[in-house]
């Protein structure tokens, strides 16, 4: 019943693009779990999973652990889900939103897959990945696939803005008309980025106060869920890091600046890894004693929460950050496309020679807002130690001319 009263309150509900993978393991014994940041639009896809699930004839139910009863009953053993269902002899799918409510939502897993999957399938949802990860130990390993749920992309940013005929135009030589609606919907999400709920929303200033509802107030149940103390630090934290999009991300210097334990600095950080919140990559290399660093670089998974936390929704075009701003937008670009933050790197030496990124250790990537900048001499070391890689420049302008093949952003 809840997924029916859901479904009467939400007017409308967008594909994403992770349905179809999620959809063809559905066959399969092994539980499905979807994780990400809150209000990346988990709750929708298990219900949009749902129904297609019962347009297949499979018989399915649906459960919210924010329900204290049911999360009570869960609790008090696994078994007591087949209270909650209906009697079947059929094999069921259960859907489950926020799982990591259990006490122990492994052992939950574990026990059902174990001994009932004969009899049951479950397809849960889970917000605060750190609090996820910490409970779902190595006992899962061959009973479950998961699924990360990031922020929209920009193909999916203009379905959920009724973009359909723009849509049509992947890949094709834009009009003029095209390229001006293309270009105000590619600002837009710059700007905002893409939580569903900002999206949907037309007015500028609803979307700064939905970015302001997700920067705080959800940000504040993760705080919760972690067990931290001093939130006021773990936000001012955010907001550093926010200005140093694309910088390496030095422990002892942080710790230094907001006067706490570096064992606190690297708890804090963790669980921005682990929320969705922010995302690090790691250093590439080859020669340990002459390429620097195990320092991270770090980048945000939406664009619209680091607006947020800068206080700046100006265009790129007009802003101080506009180096890390391109940094960032292209780290998305690469994360969608390789599907996997270890396939993305950067390279920096203890002289200081740095690539932006190397991805799956074949391209690399320099960004630069404006190639007047760029200087050809300074990448010649990583030319010559890596020539078996290939090396690329991007500008600003040639994310703009590569608008029109939306699939790539």
């Amino acid at each position: 019943m809840l997924g029916y009263k859901l479904l009467k309150t939400m007017p409308m509900f967008y594909s994403r693009n992770i349905l179809s993978k999620i959809k063809k393991v559905i066959p399969r014994d092994e539980f499905i779990i979807l994780t990400g940041a809150r209000q990346t639009g988990k709750t929708s896809l298990l219900i949009m999973l749902k129904d297609y699930c019962e347009r297949k004839g499979m018989f399915c139910h649906y459960l919210n652990l924010e329900n204290l009863e049911n999360l009570k009953l869960l609790n008090k053993h696994p078994y007591n889900i087949f209270e909650l269902i209906s009697k079947s002899r059929v094999k069921q799918t259960v859907f489950i939103d926020e799982i990591q409510y259990l006490d122990n939502p492994t052992n939950f897993l574990k026990l059902l897959y174990d001994e009932k999957r004969e009899r049951i399938k479950i397809i849960a949802s889970g917000s605060s990945s750190f609090y996820l990860d910490k409970k779902f130990k190595d006992s899962l390993v061959g009973r479950k696939f998961l699924f990360e749920v990031f922020p929209l992309n920009f193909e999916e940013f203009l379905l959920f803005n009724k973009e359909k005929e723009l849509l049509k135009q992947k890949g094709k030589k834009l009009s003029r008309y095209y390229q001006k609606r293309l270009r105000k919907r590619w600002e837009e999400f710059l700007i905002y980025g893409g939580y569903p709920k900002v999206a949907l929303t037309k007015d500028k200033d609803v979307k700064k106060i939905l970015l302001e509802e997700i920067g705080s107030s959800y940000l504040k149940k993760d705080i919760r869920d972690a067990g931290i103390k001093n939130a006021e630090k773990y936000f001012s934290l955010l907001k550093t890091l926010a200005n140093q999009t694309g910088e390496l991300v030095n422990v002892e210097e942080l710790a230094n600046t907001f006067q706490m334990a570096g064992k606190t600095v690297e708890e804090y950080l963790y669980i921005m890894k682990k929320s969705y919140q922010l995302a690090f990559i790691r250093p590439f290399f080859r020669n340990v004693r002459k390429e620097l660093t195990k320092m991270p670089k770090v980048y945000f998974y939406d664009l619209g929460l680091r607006n947020f936390f800068l206080n700046n929704y100006e265009p790129i075009e007009k802003r101080p950050d506009k180096g890390a701003y391109l940094e960032n937008i292209l780290f998305k670009k690469f994360l969608r496309q390789t599907g996997e933050l270890d396939k993305i790197k950067f390279w920096r030496t203890q002289s200081k020679n740095e690539v932006d990124f190397i991805i799956d250790e074949k391209m690399a990537y320099e960004a630069k807002f404006d190639l007047a900048n760029f200087k050809e001499s300074k990448y010649a070391k990583f030319r010559k130690e890596y020539p078996e890689i290939k090396f690329k420049a991007v500008a600003y302008q040639d994310i703009l001319n590569e608008l029109s093949e939306i699939e790539n952003l």
